[in-house]
């Protein structure tokens, strides 16, 4: 661990802004540290720090950006006021036409999709709901709320990473979900998942009314939970005021 290498005392614990699923992908996160010195020793400043982690990191594929020296009640995941996903999806083609820079990194479904539907069931999932529908269930389901505020659904096109497929063929979901301590990447994929049923004709926009509102969970001859490869966590928000410049030896970091 790069930071263990800056001679510091014990072994710090890092804490996540917003964690990823197994082949989900982060543009940007945050975390914050405790870092204590030995005796005698001053707190690193935030240039210092940055540059001293990017030059141990490994592997490089992470870069830190930048280092804020925040109030030792702060917390890089309880303090987050919003998380904001894209997933991205490519239409007309199959997985195995796709080019290899762009494997791994969308969903390809070989249909067309009926954009004008997709965005009218998008609307319907925009305010606070109850999002049991979209949940996973696993041993963690009884200790969350599954209230939610999603506002931002948007279904928009856009293009490759390479010139090769016309811009209509690629498209850009975005969630912005508002004021929430949890993780909402699983719900992404599932809300996605619906959205493009939709766009196929499985389900109406009707459909997706009833189940957000009943909760009843939503089974359709496709996958019900997109695939993670298409999925990125773009960022979270963090109010300035939680940014305060106290002599305290925590320290946020966004980190690509």
């Amino acid at each position: 661990m790069s930071l263990q290498k800056l001679r510091i005392v014990g072994t710090p614990t890092i804490y996540i802004s917003s964690r990823t699923d197994t082949g989900v992908h982060a543009l940007c996160n945050s975390a914050h540290v405790d870092i204590e010195r030995p005796p005698g020793k001053h707190p690193f400043s935030e240039d210092v720090l940055v540059k001293a982690l990017n030059f141990h990191l490994t592997p490089k594929c992470i870069r830190v950006l930048k280092a804020i020296r925040v109030s030792n009640d702060f917390h890089a995941r309880h303090d987050a006021l919003s998380r904001t996903y894209m997933y991205r999806l490519v239409t007309g083609y199959g997985h195995e036409n796709l080019p290899v820079f762009e494997r791994n990194l969308c969903w390809a479904v070989s249909e067309s999709l009926d954009v004008v539907k997709i965005r009218e069931a998008a609307q319907i999932l925009l305010g606070t709901h109850d999002f049991s529908a979209f949940r996973s269930i696993n041993s963690e389901t009884s200790f969350k709320s599954p209230i939610k505020t999603l506002e931002q659904a948007d279904f928009t096109a856009s293009s490759s990473f390479l010139p090769i497929y016309s811009p209509n063929r690629i498209y850009l979901l975005h969630f912005f979900v508002n004021r929430q301590k949890a993780d909402f990447f699983f719900q992404v994929r599932r809300m996605t998942s619906a959205l493009v049923a939709v766009g196929l004709g499985i389900l109406t926009p009707q459909q997706i009314r009833f189940h957000l509102e009943t909760g009843e969970k939503m089974v359709f001859s496709r996958c019900t939970v997109a695939p993670p490869d298409g999925l990125f966590f773009k960022r979270g928000q963090i109010h300035r005021d939680r940014w305060v410049m106290l002599y305290k030896v925590q320290y946020l970091f966004s980190f690509i």
